[in-house]
């Protein structure tokens, strides 16, 4: 008798994941996305980006695994849209990260979570639906590096040599 309890509780447990989460999922992700979209303050907006690309990503994982490419990669593109969103109202409002990092911080992590998920995403993909990924990735990566210049502005690889060493003589 408890093992009949048992499996009719693990029944009803794979039927509410199963037909459940997956409209909730849907439901937070356009949730998020309308907060984020109507967030006017960059700070907040980076840290809002965060939750958002877990539901992204998460959804990005579930379209993969049911073999959804074109959800895979709209979803992504829609990420590096919103990466682009938060670095312009961070660039507009704090113009300079060296003395106002904190969403600077964040949004830097986020792209490179971000890279590491098209990275994955591109292992998996059909040949394609490579491209876009490809061009996605690179939006992301160019993103990256100026948000690291940003943050840091004097860092040596920043600079160009300004009088380039001698050439060394040869014997």
């Amino acid at each position: 008798m408890k093992a009949r309890g048992t499996s009719l509780g693990a029944a009803f447990g794979l039927a509410l994941v199963l037909f459940v989460w997956p409209p909730f999922a849907a439901g937070q992700l356009a949730d998020l996305q309308t907060r984020f979209d109507r967030e006017s303050d960059s700070v907040r907006k980076a840290k809002l980006l965060q939750k958002l690309g877990e539901t992204q990503f998460e959804a990005v994982r579930q379209a993969e695994k049911a073999g959804d490419n074109s959800t895979v990669g709209l979803t992504l593109e829609k990420y590096r849209d919103n990466v682009r969103a938060t670095l312009d109202a961070l660039k507009k409002q704090h113009p300079n990260a060296e003395k106002q990092p904190n969403g600077y911080r964040q949004l830097e992590i986020q792209a490179r979570k971000g890279i590491r998920e098209i990275a994955e995403s591109l292992l998996v993909a059909p040949e394609p639906f490579k491209p876009p990924l490809e061009i996605v990735r690179e939006d992301l990566a160019a993103m990256d590096d100026e948000l690291l210049k940003l943050l840091f502005p004097n860092r040596p690889l920043n600079q160009k040599a300004k009088n380039p060493p001698p050439p060394e003589k040869q014997p």
